[in-house]
Parts: structure tokens; C-alpha cells; sequence
């Protein structure tokens, strides 16, 4: 509940945003802050398909999804950072075009003041989703806003350069400043999508976890492999959304007190309570042999 209350508040600022934004630009004649509105256009929607994610991975397994329903959460950050990335991708186009075409005259006064407002408000709203992120999902809505404070904070610093220029007599160099805005915000920007897209394709492909959930996941197979002194542990994991897959085959020797089906299965429960402490739903296969080939 909490991170579909988040993803709303994300959504109700973004709607905001989008229609000040888009207001804003038009009338100081910026294409800067023009595409900041689109791109908040953009994020309400997309944000919108993520709380239906969400809410759709919170279901659970059943007989269609006998593994859970957590891989729609990195399909939903594939394809929204996929949009957002051509979104920006297109602005750099419309930029150069506009330096090539001479420049764009700008209301330098209120478009510093919309850059200042959309800093303080990006990094706010930036801030709190980072704190309270429980999913994949709002993580990728909070590394969403914290880019944008920093192009607003690019945008701030643009902007008063222009100011400068207008005031030093150059109002003919201060007209490219808005449109080489757009393309040096649109390039950084980019970086973004293009990191989301690279990991929501890894938990598609179930490539290893990130280098910490699987140090912590090695750590806790470690502890049980010494506790029941086995001769060897595998472990084989991949994570999806907010589920982990574990696999983990432990090697059998004559040090080991595990004997029966018992003490397998209470070296499963062992395992799987202190997995829990990672705080990602799991799925866990644990097996035992005494021939380490069967291990591989």
C-alpha cells in the first residue's frame, strides 16, 4: 500500500508539473521548459501503468503464475524508460534544429524563476519516493525525479548565464541558450532510461541479481553451509521486480549432522527465515546430494 501511495503522489505531482510546465514554456517562449512539460506528460501516463503494475504484482502466484506476477515490474520499467528515452531523444533533434535555425528569444526573468521551482520541487518529491521505495518501481520514479531536479538545476544555471549575456549586450548569444539547453539536458538526461532499460532487461533475461543482493544471498548460504558443516553450498539466484529466485544445492559430507528428511527440511526453514531479512518475496529450491556433480 504504501508504494501505490507513493507512485500517486508522484503521479498527482507530474500532472501538475505537465500542465504549469507546458503553460509556463509557451508563454516565456522557452522550449526548454516546453520539454520538461511534455516529459512530465509522459511520466503521469507511464506512471500510471506502474501503480497498475504494482498492483498487479502484489496479487501473487496462481495457476497461470505459478512463480508470482513480479515480472510485469520490470516490463513496466523496460517500456517506460524506453518512451522516455525516445522523448528525449527527440528533443535533442528539435534543439539543434532550433540552433541551427538562429536561437530562441526567451523570457529570461520567469524562466528562472519556473527552473528554481522545478529544482526545489523535483528533489522534494525526488527525496521521498527515494526514502520510502519498496519496489523496483518507485525506485525507478524516484531516480526519475532526481534527474530531473539535476536538468532543473542545469536548466536554473543555463538561464542565468542568459541572464548575464542580456545584460552584458549579447542578447544575440543568450538566444542560444535555450535551445542548447534542450539538447545538453536531453543527452545527460538520457543516461537514465538507458539504465533502467539495461536493468529491467537483466531481471527479464534472469541474469544474475545486483552485485549486493547477491553478496548479501551468498553471506546468508555461507552461514548455513558453516552452521551445518557441509562440504560445499551452490547458490544460483536471479531477481525479478521485488521476488527472488534461490536455488541452492548443498554437498553433503560425514562432518554434517544432516541425515533425514527432517534435517532437510530444517535446514530449508533456517534458510529460507533468514532470507527474509533481504526484504524481497522469495522463491527457494534447496537441494542435497554427497557427489558434488550433482551440485554443479
Amino acid at each position: 500500500m504504501r508504494d501505490q501511495r507513493l507512485l500517486l503522489l508522484s503521479v498527482w505531482v507530474s500532472a501538475g508539473f505537465a500542465v504549469v510546465s507546458s503553460v509556463w514554456g509557451i508563454l516565456v517562449g522557452s522550449s526548454m521548459i516546453v520539454f520538461d512539460g511534455l516529459y512530465s506528460f509522459a511520466a503521469v501516463g507511464l506512471s500510471v501503468l506502474a501503480v497498475l503494475a504494482l498492483r498487479f504484482a502484489r496479487r501473487g502466484a496462481d495457476q497461470r503464475f505459478p512463480w508470482g506476477r513480479e515480472a510485469a515490474e520490470p516490463v513496466v520499467v523496460v517500456v517506460k524508460a524506453g518512451l522516455l528515452g525516445v522523448l528525449c531523444a527527440y528533443a535533442a533533434v528539435q534543439g539543434v534544429a532550433d540552433i541551427l535555425g538562429g536561437g530562441r528569444e526567451v523570457e529570461i526573468g520567469w524562466a528562472i524563476a519556473y527552473a528554481a521551482l522545478a529544482t526545489v520541487v523535483s528533489v522534494l518529491v525526488g527525496g521521498i519516493l527515494r526514502r520510502g521505495a519498496g519496489s523496483d518501481l518507485v525506485k525507478a520514479e524516484a531516480a526519475e525525479w532526481l534527474g530531473d531536479a539535476l536538468l532543473s538545476a542545469l536548466v536554473l544555471v543555463g538561464f542565468v548565464v542568459a541572464f548575464g549575456l542580456v545584460r552584458a549586450d549579447r542578447a544575440d548569444l543568450a538566444a542560444y541558450v535555450d535551445p542548447a539547453m534542450v539538447v545538453l539536458g536531453s543527452v545527460i538526461f538520457l543516461k537514465i532510461p538507458v539504465q533502467l532499460v539495461v536493468g529491467g532487461m537483466r531481471e527479464l533475461l534472469s541474469m544474475s541479481p545486483p552485485a549486493s543482493v547477491l553478496d548479501s544471498l551468498h553471506a546468508v548460504v555461507d552461514e548455513i553451509r558453516r552452521q551445518y558443516a557441509f562440504d560445499d553450498a551452490v547458490l544460483r539466484a536471479a531477481k525479478v521486480g521485488g521476488r527472488v529466485d534461490v536455488e541452492v544445492a548443498f554437498v553433503v559430507g560425514e562432518p554434517s549432522p544432516v541425515r533425514t528428511v527432517e534435517d532437510c527440511d530444517g535446514v530449508r526453514g533456517d534458510l529460507h527465515d533468514r532470507l527474509a531479512g533481504l526484504g524481497y518475496e522469495r522463491s527457494l529450491t534447496v537441494s542435497f546430494t554427497q557427489d558434488p556433480r550433482w551440485a554443479v
